[in-house]
């Protein structure tokens, strides 16, 4: 039931890393890939097989990563102590700390993922993340809930993502408050359903 995988090596991880301090000048492009390769030694001309899709494979590779990099701090952390709804929360903030220093490599990643040939791109990226932040919470669900609980995610992901780009405070304070508001509101919209049940 996962979103479909996407091909992972150690040389994508590296290069895009290496690219990310490129992108606020120069874009999700092969200009700023081949400057990222270029930076750790790597030959440019690898850009045209580590990437074959441009920028919209740039940009869903990097949200990959970035996923995994979510996961792995949240495994260090240790969120089993938690309810599930102060994981999610965890995780969203992880993942907001961690894409603090690359706020303008999101949002040209987002407009590259929002043109409407890239929309397949932009739907698997979102469906991976909101898979991988529910199974690092702990989500082991495979009935209907597996589809609505990510949807329900895939919402207030969005619309926090939305908020903290505009949010100029590098502690995202109001960003936060912002994501705590929705999860308020899914909890509300939630508790009929469950007493009805």
């Amino acid at each position: 039931m996962s979103p479909a995988t996407l091909e992972r090596s150690a040389e994508r991880d590296a290069a895009l890393r290496a690219t990310l301090p490129h992108v606020p000048a120069l874009g999700w492009t092969s200009a700023a890939l081949r400057a990222g390769l270029r930076d750790i030694g790597a030959d440019p001309a690898s850009a045209d097989w580590l990437f074959p899709r441009g920028a919209a494979g740039m940009a869903e590779a990097w949200s990959d990563l970035a996923d995994r990099d979510m996961a792995a701090e949240a495994a260090e952390l240790g969120l089993d102590a938690l309810r599930t709804p102060a994981r999610i929360r965890t995780l969203l903030e992880i993942r907001l700390r961690q894409h603090t220093p690359h706020k303008e490599a999101v949002r040209r990643a987002l407009a590259v993922l929002a043109l409407p040939w890239n929309y397949g791109a932009a739907a698997r990226a979102t469906a991976r993340s909101v898979d991988a932040m529910w199974q690092a919470a702990g989500d082991a669900s495979a009935d209907l809930s597996f589809y609505t609980r990510r949807a329900t995610l895939a919402g207030v992901y969005a619309s926090t993502v939305g908020y903290w780009l505009q949010d100029p405070d590098p502690d995202a304070e109001a960003t936060l408050r912002f994501l705590d508001r929705r999860l308020a509101d899914v909890a509300r919209l939630q508790r009929p359903r469950r007493r009805a049940a």
